[in-house]
């Protein structure tokens, strides 16, 4: 492609950040506000390929992902053909019947490209519909976040969901994402593949296969920007990467290095909610379960952090008026927060799975665990919240499967190929590709809870509906303190409120 490097706008850093929480509740209506309003709005890329045909599916209410794809094709008309077709086939007028359930997207399996270059490594892509579905969805979320006014929206994504990243980070491009947060595993590629993106030059990022031999070489899944756009196209103003982390080790292994160097960082602790890092010294009960508890030993070296003279952002129970003081003290550009948006009145959360949050917040029973349900071995914060996959009748209840399979892991079938395994999946299944039957004890299927936690469940055959999962922060002091304050039969509070309690103005 013949391109001309472009290089980013001075602007200055925002002071508050939202989290880029679970699927969707991070949406584009909670981050265009958060932008309007002065902070950094980011939306959750996770899932995105998924969430979109299933908005289609329910007639595409507002015809705001009509709206979307428009807008990309206007941008890049070698993708209109496809775009169209994707929209058509998963496009229902009025939305499905009650009841009926979504139709499949295919999961993000790879395959190989032949003779791209010689050596012992390989390299893989997503089938073509697949590139284009991810990139389209991840463009619309960050363009509708940022439609009608011109303040930085950024994106967050998750280092284990994988085998779509690279197209998802180039569609979120594609949109003028003002930042890219990545975290939940070493972002160390990441720098790299932004500015070759930029440039719509191709980029691969390495994937994990298990049962590979140290002498097959890496494994790399690869976007090829000229074989999706064709042609010639304007170079991107590369965006600003937070890597988040949760020790000063990763922060300093990044920021040794140029070409890993992110632009700042986002200091995670363990009171964050979602996936965070295990405990330094793991304890396990007698059953053999780990217990997770954390110590000083655990806690990031913030002081090291600010010396490593990079922007920083603290997460993890800094959502209050006081926190934001004392990060600002530390030397810190200021604060990522989710708790507090996730339960304000414009988060994704599905109405009713809100109503029932919120009224167990205000009446002090809302109580959070950190567990090992995730597929991913990560620790997991999950709200208690009964009638969601939290309750162990709902858990006991529901058929193991795994038909989304955005957590599975790759590995090598007795064939060569690439084979997907997930600790979530039929115990059976998940033993016979090779899985440890201990992995699969108390596992979640995450994909398919937080779906329905953001008002997408599946239906299955005879009218199951896939239960919902709540992950929330453990600090809830502060929502509290806004909840408490509502008027009589205001049941949740804003997010334009929450950021004027956070400034400190009401």
């Amino acid at each position: 492609m013949n391109i001309e490097n472009k290089t980013p706008a001075a602007r200055p850093d925002p002071e508050i950040i939202s989290g880029g929480m679970g699927v969707r509740i991070s949406w584009w209506v909670l981050a265009r506000i958060v932008s309007m309003m002065g902070g950094l709005g980011v939306v959750s890329g996770t899932a995105l390929e998924i969430v979109y045909p299933r908005i289609l599916q329910d007639g595409d209410p507002g015809g705001n992902v009509r709206r979307a794809f428009t807008e990309l094709v206007r941008r890049q008309p070698s993708l209109a053909g496809p775009v169209w077709e994707l929209f058509n086939k998963y496009y229902i007028e009025g939305g499905r019947a009650p009841g009926t359930p979504y139709k499949p997207v295919s999961p993000c399996r790879l395959t190989r490209i032949e003779n791209f270059k010689p050596g012992p490594d390989s390299f893989w892509e997503l089938p073509r519909e697949m590139q284009v579905l991810v990139l389209a969805a991840n463009f619309a979320e960050v363009w509708l976040a940022k439609e009608g006014h011109d303040k930085p929206v950024g994106i967050n994504f998750l280092r284990k969901v994988e085998r779509p990243l690279p197209w998802a980070l180039y569609g979120a491009m594609l949109a003028g994402a003002a930042y890219v947060l990545v975290g939940a595993g070493s972002p160390d590629e990441i720098p790299a593949m932004i500015e070759k993106l930029s440039r719509h030059e191709p980029t691969a990022m390495s994937f994990k296969v298990y049962g590979s031999r140290s002498d097959s070489g890496n494994f790399y899944a690869t976007v090829r920007p000229e074989t999706l756009l064709g042609g010639t196209a304007p170079a991107l103003e590369a965006p600003k990467f937070l890597a988040i982390v949760s020790s000063f080790g990763l922060a300093d292994a990044l920021a040794g290095n140029p070409a890993t160097r992110p632009y700042g960082f986002v200091v995670e602790g363990s009171e964050a909610g979602g996936h965070s890092a295990a405990p330094a010294k793991m304890r396990f009960d007698a059953a053999g379960q780990p217990l997770l508890v954390y110590t000083d030993q655990d806690q990031a070296d913030i002081g090291a952090i600010a010396g490593l003279g990079l922007p920083f952002w603290l997460a993890g129970s800094f959502g209050s008026p006081a926190r934001l003081r004392e990060a600002r003290a530390l030397g810190a550009s200021g604060v990522q927060l989710g708790t507090l948006f996730a339960l304000s009145g414009q988060s994704g959360t599905a109405p009713a799975l809100r109503s029932k949050v919120m009224k167990l917040l205000a009446a002090g029973e809302l109580k959070v665990s950190n567990t090992m349900v995730s597929p991913t071995g990560f620790p997991f914060k999950v709200a208690q919240v009964p009638g969601t996959i939290s309750d162990p009748a709902v858990y006991q209840a529901r058929k193991r499967m795994c038909d989304v399979g955005l957590l599975q892991v790759n590995y090598l079938t007795p064939s060569g190929e690439l084979g997907y395994r997930c600790p979530a999946e039929a115990v059976d299944a998940f033993t016979a590709k090779g899985g440890r039957v201990q992995n699969t004890v108390g596992r979640v299927c995450l994909c398919n809870a937080l779906l329905a936690a953001c008002g997408f469940p599946q239906v299955r055959p005879g009218g199951y509906e896939e239960p919902p999962i709540v992950t929330l922060g453990e600090n809830l002091d502060s929502a509290k303190e806004l909840v408490d304050a509502l008027p009589p039969g205001q049941e949740s509070y804003t997010v334009g409120k929450a950021l004027l309690y956070l400034r400190g103005t009401v």
